[in-house]
């Protein structure tokens, strides 16, 4: 019997990295879910979000992950990055913590999130990406948002961000390997 592995797939933001706090902490929660393999990207080499679109397609391709194996999880351009990729292949989760939509400057700055599961969490007081066209695209696609009290980096959320993204890999049925999910 083949056991189906599902590929988690972190997209950091722009002047973060794969070392980051939040994207350190849900990947080593998604490591406590059974036959889950979690993949932080490193975006730092370049700044431009087509290059890091392309950096996220190459990290799939190398693990032959089938997108119906595959949850997205990013944070402000990798929340971009995330949604675009969805747009460009339907995956199974897309996780998108501020997410970089609706911004001048980026291409294809509302794309059409293609995921079975999808979950939007935003700061009421992001100082970087304004909280109402991203509540309007979520609006717009029918996909849920959480609104929190707290800034773009959702510094002050994180053990709450954390929590949601254990609730939304259970709710996509992902098994939690026994009591090690907290």
């Amino acid at each position: 019997m083949t056991t189906k592995m599902t590929h988690v797939f972190l997209s950091h933001g722009l002047e973060s990295g794969p070392g980051s706090t939040k994207i350190q902490a849900l990947k080593a929660l998604a490591e406590t879910f059974e036959n889950v393999q979690a993949h932080a990207i490193d975006h730092r080499s370049s700044k431009d979000p087509a290059v890091r679109l392309e950096q996220m397609s190459n990290a799939i391709v190398a693990t032959g992950a089938a997108p119906e194996n595959i949850i997205l999880a990013g944070s402000s351009m990798g929340g971009w990055v995330c949604a675009q990729t969805s747009a460009q292949t339907p995956v199974f989760g897309c996780f998108l913590l501020a997410p970089a939509l609706a911004l001048p400057g980026y291409p294809q700055s509302s794309p059409h999130i293609q995921a079975k599961h999808v979950q939007i969490i935003h700061g009421w007081d992001d100082d970087v990406v304004p909280a109402m066209p991203v509540m309007e695209l979520a609006r717009q696609q029918a996909h849920p948002v959480l609104m929190l009290p707290d800034g773009h980096r959702l510094e002050k959320s994180l053990d709450r961000v954390t929590k949601e993204f254990g609730a939304f890999l259970f709710r996509a049925g992902i098994n939690n390997a026994g009591s090690r999910q907290k």
